[in-house]
């Protein structure tokens, strides 16, 4: 029989309404779950039982009345690391941040979720401040895939991805300031979405600036509209925030993509090194949008090479800033990595920082003519699947950081279009295990999340995930000697 805890966002909303089960129910199996799993992948830094049963048991008791809260009253959702939530510390995965109090507030999107009924199962795990593509820090350790915890979950919301991926939870609010939500997601098998910037307010503001995105990873896009559907509402704390969409995110998004204007690009002319086993399942992706009646043809997007130096000046400054109050003994807690491109950060002068700037927002531009003439851009959402984990780079690349080898996700965080990633195959598998998943990336242009979720959806509707199975329930201990304990609720 199914558990609880495997079902989507959805599918547990339908069973409350017609009295199948309840929020307690369903609260339990997924503890259970998180209570099975997390000790293999190191998902949470926090689990907040009590506060949970207590949440679902208020919610149980609205279905019962027939006034649920909201749209996700009663379902279970877990919070990245990185986003305030009352009554409780975020850490940041960084021995520099204090636990103490007092932790009363919380960020824009977690307090939408709260409002709608939302169940709070914990905190997922991060790097330290989000900085890297991976999911590993001082503070909590290394989480690892959850088809496989020797190999990297990614990052930086690998503990979303990996949670979500293992039925700890159908929901999980990430960020995204180079591809966090995406990247883990392709590496995890989920889906995930990183809305145009504005879309979802945040606060407080991020010391990567415009660069991050705040976005829903879930299993599939109906669940993930689901909760945009609550998380775009409106906060003034957040002065950049776009205005409220004219319709919901549900509405239409079974309306497929005949007739869209769709191009394909595996390898961005040739410039990215993909595995075969990736560039065949992203042209699979791309034949079923054609099946669909979309006109899909290759075509590169204007992707320069002078890009990474323009990220880099920018993320590496926000890093900067993040530690600049630190002194020279507290620094010496960081992340190597992240004490590394900190020094690089405070060494750029203004005029680098405008120069960056002014390459931003010239792809942004040459983005915008091209899909003057595309309704959407398909391409992989990495470039391999998930390597070792514990490292920032994988071994033999030659990389220096972990911008080397996501080079289809942070052009579009310079360029703060909508994009998500869709699991479309699955590489390496054999007797030994199922292999490690393969995400496809959907590209739209600025304020188009709408279509690009109408798209995902089409995906999933027409058996693109069909081929990526569930992940093994992976149980033990973790696979680091980094790992440490979670923390319970209250101390």
């Amino acid at each position: 029989m199914t558990e609880l805890s495997d079902l989507t966002a959805t599918q547990l909303l339908a069973g409350y309404a017609a009295g199948s089960f309840s929020p307690v129910e369903a609260v339990r199996s997924v503890l259970e779950r998180t209570e099975r799993i997390d000790p293999a992948v190191n998902a949470f830094v926090r689990i907040d039982a009590d506060q949970a049963l207590a949440q679902a048991e208020e919610s149980e008791r609205r279905w019962h009345r027939g006034r649920p809260a909201g749209p996700v009253d009663g379902v279970p959702v877990s919070v990245k690391d990185i986003l305030l939530q009352r009554g409780g510390p975020t850490l940041r995965g960084s021995l520099t941040v204090s636990a103490d109090g007092p932790w009363d507030e919380d960020a824009p999107a977690v307090a939408r979720l709260r409002e709608a009924g939302a169940v709070f199962l914990g905190k997922t795990t991060t790097p330290e401040f989000g900085w890297k593509g991976v999911t590993d820090s001082p503070r909590h350790g290394v989480t690892g895939n959850p088809y496989d915890p020797s190999r990297t979950a990614g990052g930086s919301s690998g503990g979303s991805a990996a949670a979500v991926a293992l039925g700890a939870g159908p929901l999980s609010l990430g960020t995204d300031g180079g591809g966090s939500v995406r990247i883990p997601g392709s590496f995890s098998g989920i889906f995930a979405l990183k809305p145009t910037y504005g879309r979802v307010p945040h606060y407080p503001a991020s010391p990567f600036g415009t660069l991050a995105h705040v976005g829903p990873m879930t299993r599939d896009a109906l669940d993930a509209a689901l909760m945009m559907d609550v998380v775009c509402g409106p906060d003034h704390r957040d002065w950049s925030q776009l205005a409220p969409p004219a319709g919901g995110f549900r509405e239409g998004i079974g309306g497929g993509v005949a007739g869209l204007r769709i191009a394909c690009s595996v390898s961005f002319g040739g410039r990215v090194a993909v595995d075969p086993a990736v560039a065949a399942a992203v042209r699979r992706a791309a034949g079923l949008l054609a099946g669909l009646g979309a006109q899909v043809v290759e075509a590169d997007p204007p992707i320069g090479t002078d890009l990474l130096e323009s990220f880099h000046t920018l993320w590496f400054s926000g890093a900067a800033r993040v530690v600049q109050h630190l002194d020279g003994a507290r620094r010496q807690l960081l992340d190597p990595g992240l004490r590394e491109i900190c020094e690089l950060g405070a060494a750029y002068s203004a005029l680098d920082y405008l120069a960056a700037v002014d390459r931003r927002m010239a792809l942004g531009q040459a983005m915008g003519a091209f899909h003057d003439d595309y309704d959407l851009l398909v391409t992989p959402t990495m470039p391999s699947t998930a390597f070792e984990a514990g490292v920032e780079v994988p071994a033999g690349s030659g990389d220096t950081r972990w911008t080397g080898w996501t080079p289809f996700s942070y052009p579009f965080n310079l360029t703060q279009q909508p994009a998500a990633t869709v699991p479309c195959g699955m590489a390496g598998g054999g007797p030994d295990g199922p292999g490690l998943p393969i995400g496809v990336q959907l590209v739209g242009p600025r304020h188009s999340d709408s279509l690009v979720l109408r798209a995902a959806h089409a995906l999933f509707e027409a058996g693109v995930a069909d081929s990526v199975p569930r992940p093994p329930l992976v149980t033990g201990a973790a696979h680091r000697a980094g790992r440490r304990p979670v923390t319970p609720a209250g101390s």
